[in-house]
C-alpha cells in the first residue's frame, strides 16, 4: 500500500508541475510576441534582442519537452502503466520516481539506452532530446 500512496503523491507532483509549466510557456509565448512587436534601438539592441529571442527559445523547447514527458506520465498513471519500465517491465524504484517522476524506464534499462544510443523500442535517440535534458545542458552561442 506504501507504493500505491506513493504514486498518488507523485501523481499531485506531477498535476502541479505541468499546470506550472503551461503557464510558464504561455507567459514566454506572449513575452516573445511583445518584444517582437517593439521596434528595436540600434543594431547592439537588435542583436541582444535577437540573442534574448533564442535563449527564451531554447527554455521554451525544454520546457516543452519537459511537460510533454509529464503528460505521458499522466496517462501512463490512468492507464495503470505508470512506474513500470516501459523496456523491462519491472517496477521502477521509488527513488528513481522521487528523482525524475517523469521517468519511464528504471535506471538499469536507461544506462543501457543511453549507451547504445537507442530508444526504449529500438530508436536511435540523439543525446540533444532525450527527456532528461536540462535548461543548464544546452550550449549557447551568442557569438
Amino acid at each position: 500500500m506504501a507504493r500505491k500512496d506513493a504514486l498518488l503523491s507523485l501523481r499531485a507532483i506531477l498535476v502541479r508541475r505541468r499546470d506550472a509549466l503551461r503557464s510558464a510557456l504561455a507567459g514566454d509565448l506572449t513575452l516573445l510576441k511583445e518584444l517582437r512587436s517593439e521596434s528595436p534601438g540600434d543594431v547592439i539592441d537588435a542583436a541582444l534582442d535577437s540573442t534574448q529571442d533564442e535563449i527564451s527559445s531554447q527554455l521554451a523547447e525544454v520546457e516543452s519537452r519537459e511537460l510533454a514527458s509529464i503528460e505521458n506520465a499522466l496517462e501512463r498513471i490512468r492507464s495503470g502503466q505508470y512506474g513500470t519500465c516501459e523496456y523491462c517491465g519491472c517496477k521502477i524504484p521509488l527513488a528513481r520516481l522521487n528523482a525524475l517522476p517523469y521517468a519511464t524506464m528504471c535506471i538499469a534499462c536507461q544506462r543501457e539506452v543511453e549507451r547504445s544510443g537507442a530508444g526504449p523500442m529500438g530508436r536511435s535517440e540523439s543525446a540533444e532530446f532525450r527527456e532528461d535534458t536540462l535548461a543548464g545542458d544546452l550550449e549557447i552561442d551568442v557569438s
